[in-house]
């Protein structure tokens, strides 16, 4: 059997367990190791996964993924969320869809604070979609909105999922994330800008807030606004020293997460419950990331031997003739056909051994193939019928929003993601003019 075709065997041997509902690390490893056994005998199949164990532990800046996910469980835990929704509800209550807009506004706070998509669907399904129901707001917008804001999270950095990116494509973390603040904005701003033209055009999609609601002190307005400075006082604190060169990566995520616990303690609100919650999600999440990594790097391992990659650079290349253009868009297409059963982590970790060497290959950029991957695997799991967000939402929202309402909220929201997408493909300097600037590259 040729090598090309056992690395067809192996990857379709892979998706078909995917299928059949096994863990996305179990899937991966086992398929690995077994094919380095009948590859390399004994000793090369045993030797593949503790290799790969050993390689991970030797990954300093995986250090960095427990402080990240540390500080986000801290803050949310902690209620802080609550606050800067509060303070939302008061300054944009006045704007017809203004507590959209502030929605929005909230998932990019949080997204500086977490660095997942979940974490942002979970808080802005439990504290944003009940109160937007009980003031009028059409169920379909807010729905579509907080499935749209959650997607910021594994963009705006500290993104979880860049640093994942970042260490199985061998690229600076730090660039990354600097790739990811002007495409993250932006989508926001595209997001924030389709809700204020729908709801000026059809004001009962988002009704302006009764003025008892909106008429506090100044005072208060004030001190509410003080609620959104502390996660931007978190992210330049961890990021300034880090992007000048004065912390390394994980020093600067350990400045995150004390500066997260410290916000939390002076608000007294750190709890022995708010605490050990927070560890043992930290601990669930780690963990799980941990797995998978390991077994990628297994994955990986077996298609450098085999040769994979270059396989199927010749076959895009020489015998279907394809431009890079057009082999990036069919990688692009694979996404959103994964996304139907595959969340961004698993996505990530299966095709990267094949497409970010090929994406190298074919003389693209690989931070700005970061920007594209982020930005295509959110648009591939809100897309039905069976995307990974879709079935989240349902899982959160009250009974009155069906499935039907969540399929149709999200279908805007998606073109606008598109259109973004698109426009970064075109304009590649919108996600590397920023690194650019800083590194000076």
């Amino acid at each position: 059997m040729s090598y090309e075709a056992i690395a067809a065997l192996m990857f379709a041997s892979m998706m078909l367990m995917l299928l059949t509902g096994q863990r996305v690390f179990g899937a991966i490893g086992f398929v690995a190791v077994v094919a380095a056994f009948f590859l390399w005998g004994d000793r090369g199949g045993y030797d593949l996964g503790f290799s790969a164990a050993v390689k991970l532990m030797n990954w300093y800046p995986l250090l960095t993924l427990p402080m990240f996910i540390f500080m986000g469980y801290i803050l949310s835990e902690s209620r802080i969320a609550d606050d800067l929704y509060r303070m939302f509800h008061v300054w944009m209550g006045g704007l017809s869809g203004g507590l959209a807009v502030g929605t929005i506004g909230l998932m990019v706070l949080i997204s500086a604070m977490n660095g997942l998509s979940v974490a942002g669907m979970a808080i802005g399904a439990t504290i944003a979609l009940p109160e937007l129901l009980k003031r009028g707001y059409d169920k379909r917008m807010v729905t579509g909105v907080i499935q749209a804001g959650s997607s910021l999270g594994i963009l705006v950095p500290p993104s979880v999922v860049l640093v994942l990116y970042a260490m199985i494509a061998r690229q600076p973390v730090g660039q990354l994330w600097l790739a990811g603040v002007l495409p993250g904005l932006m989508m926001a701003g595209m997001f924030v800008l389709y809700i204020v033209i729908r709801c000026h055009l059809n004001p009962q999609l988002g009704p302006i807030l009764p003025k008892e609601e909106r008429d506090i002190p100044m005072g208060e307005k004030i001190r509410l606004l003080g609620a959104g400075f502390l996660p931007l006082f978190i992210f330049f604190a961890m990021m300034v020293p880090f992007v000048n060169g004065w912390t390394s990566l994980v020093e600067s995520s350990a400045i995150g997460a004390i500066a997260a616990l410290l916000a939390a303690v002076l608000k007294g609100r750190m709890t022995r419950q708010v605490f050990e919650t927070s560890v043992r999600k930290t601990l669930g999440i780690s963990c799980m990331f941990m797995w998978i990594i390991l077994a990628a790097l297994a994955f990986g391992s077996v298609f450098d031997g085999l040769g994979a990659v270059k396989a199927i650079e010749s076959l895009f290349t020489e015998q279907m003739g394809l431009s890079p253009w057009m082999i990036l868009i069919l990688m692009q297409l694979s996404f959103i056909i994964m996304g139907t059963f595959l969340d961004d982590t698993a996505m990530l970790v299966i095709v990267a051994p094949l497409y970010v060497p090929l994406v190298g290959a074919l003389g693209f950029d690989l931070i700005w193939y970061g920007v594209l991957y982020t930005i295509t695997t959110q648009i591939a799991y809100m897309t039905p019928p069976f995307g990974y967000n879709l079935f989240l939402m349902r899982a959160m929202a009250p009974p009155e929003i069906t499935l039907k309402d969540i399929y149709s909220s999200i279908l805007p929201f998606v073109l606008v993601m598109v259109v973004a997408l698109t426009t970064i493909m075109i304009f590649p300097e919108i996600a590397l003019w920023l690194p650019g600037y800083v590194y000076g590259n």
